[in-house]
């Protein structure tokens, strides 16, 4: 345990001298990464100590460990060259190294109270990385939104260690763990609804999303630390806490609503963005709400791997965003695009599920058998899929074209059961398995699939319908988000939240 609380320790050492030694923060992060490093050799070596106190150290804290030390290295190195040129650069390093340190503390955290006070401190430097260009009325208004939305989920997490408190005189995870095999009180069910609430406020989850889309004011090295625990933190509340969480039928419910409602907004959304930072914003509010729909189903090593995946391809976008701009400008022009009918939908779609099916029955012969809300997810993953499948099968689409779309079909499908087994072996043994679905549960697998499965068939026939003119309406409101960032604008009275220093 010692050598684990030296990563955070030489980050938060490393940060108010970060201003004198410019090469300081990615040699500290870097060292971080090192640490991280070594910790988890040594709990792959002499295995996790005994739970319970205000720290833990095991698969979960040491992977999560090294997703933060390395995204964090990443972004310092590119803060480098990208605010070379900024009067305050060296005070961005030292806030992100400080910002680091605290979630590297986070997730590390074995209490709700030592989650809180991560939680907190992390608000407070982010709201001061936001704010680097004081001036701009964008960036106090992103940071005012900020402030208020973390700040809440500060508010419900403390509420929850409180009722937790109350309900079972501890706050410690491990404890509120076991405490989760008997019947929940009346305070327990009141703190499992507060750790629903503060997890929903930090992954950005509809209607509170608005947030997440303006932040991108700050520099891009912000946005990308965003994904190295930060937005990620309200998944991590959820799998810290998943046995007491699922031990609530109308908590796993709640976030499988919310989820669901959250990634399908946010996909839409997405496809009306013209602005390449924007896009991947509304990008990552789509994904927190696929991870939320992943615990609601009791998925919880695939939400981990999920934070994880999502955590380093969003951060490279970011930082690789500029480079796109560029690559997309210099790209030739593509010729006509091969538009589906709706037999070659029908077909793609069909196809592509009877693959899923042998597949599927493939893992099982190895695996053992998936739990019906691991193959209702797989499903909806294939869904996705199927929409390249059906350009494929479009009847002015060359043989390569349908012979690549199949082969993605078939690679997303071995890539899913695959990585669920990964991820069982890694975490499964510190998470609890998917619980036997009741009628609630069944009905809420039905309408997950038929929902997503309507909007993946909506978007393979989207050609044959974007010149309607209810599309162009339709589009400009989903580009605007509905509105409800202007509805949040003045619930907080704009950017004169915030004051510029």
């Amino acid at each position: 345990m010692t050598l684990t609380l030296l990563a955070p320790a030489l980050l938060l050492i490393a940060a108010p001298l970060a201003r004198t030694h410019p090469r300081l923060p990615e040699t500290a992060a870097l060292a971080a990464l090192a640490v991280a490093a070594a910790g988890t050799l040594s709990l792959i070596v002499t295995g996790a100590p005994p739970p319970g106190g205000p720290l833990a150290w095991d698969a979960i804290a040491a992977t999560m460990s090294l997703l933060v030390a390395f995204v964090g290295w990443v972004v310092l190195r590119y803060c480098r060259s990208y605010l070379r040129a900024e009067p305050g650069a060296d005070r961005a390093r030292a806030g992100i190294l400080a910002c680091l340190g605290a979630v590297m503390v986070l997730v590390q955290a074995g209490d709700l109270l030592v989650m809180a006070a991560c939680l907190i401190a992390v608000g407070v430097l982010m709201r001061r990385l936001l704010l680097f260009y004081p001036d701009r009325p964008q960036a106090r208004r992103a940071a005012a939104k900020f402030t208020a939305v973390w700040g809440a989920g500060d508010l419900a997490l403390l509420a929850a260690a409180g009722l937790a408190w109350a309900a079972w005189d501890t706050t410690d995870l491990s404890q509120l763990r076991a405490a989760a095999s008997a019947p929940l009180p009346v305070t327990g069910q009141l703190a499992v609804a507060a750790l629903i609430l503060a997890a929903l406020l930090k992954t950005a989850a509809f209607p509170l999303h608005g947030w997440l889309t303006e932040v991108m004011e700050a520099p891009t090295p912000v946005s990308a630390l965003l994904h190295a625990g930060i937005i990620n933190a309200g998944g991590l509340i959820l799998i810290r806490s998943a046995d007491l969480i699922q031990a609530s039928p109308v908590a796993m419910a709640v976030l499988v609503a919310s989820g669901g409602l959250t990634a399908l907004f946010g996909a839409a959304v997405m496809l009306t963005q013209s602005a390449v930072k924007t896009a991947l914003a509304w990008s990552t509010i789509a994904q927190m709400g696929f991870m939320m729909l992943q615990c609601g189903l009791g998925l919880w090593p695939l939400a981990l791997l999920h934070i994880v995946a999502h955590s380093l391809y969003k951060a490279h976008g970011f930082l690789a965003s500029g480079q796109a701009v560029r690559a997309v400008e210099a790209a030739r022009r593509p010729g006509p695009v091969a538009v589906p009918g709706l037999r070659a939908v029908a077909r793609a779609f069909g196809l592509a599920l009877l693959l899923y099916a042998g597949v599927a029955a493939g893992f099982a012969a190895i695996g053992g058998a998936k739990s019906p809300q691991a193959l209702a997810l797989g499903a909806i993953l294939i869904f996705g899929t199927a929409y390249l499948v059906a350009q494929g099968l479009a009847d002015a689409a060359p043989r390569a074209l349908t012979r690549r779309t199949g082969m993605a079909s078939l690679a997303a499908a071995l890539g899913y059961f695959g990585f669920h087994l990964l991820a069982g072996l890694a975490w499964g043994a510190h998470l609890p398995a998917p619980p036997d679905p009741g009628p609630l549960e069944w009905a809420l697998l039905a309408l997950a699939l038929l929902s997503f499965g309507l909007v993946a068939v909506a978007q393979a026939l989207f050609p044959l319908w974007a010149h309607h003119p209810a599309t162009g309406a339709l589009r400009v409101h989903l580009a605007n988000g509905l509105y409800l960032n202007a509805l949040f604008d003045r619930l907080i009275g704009g950017f004169r939240a915030v004051r510029p220093r």
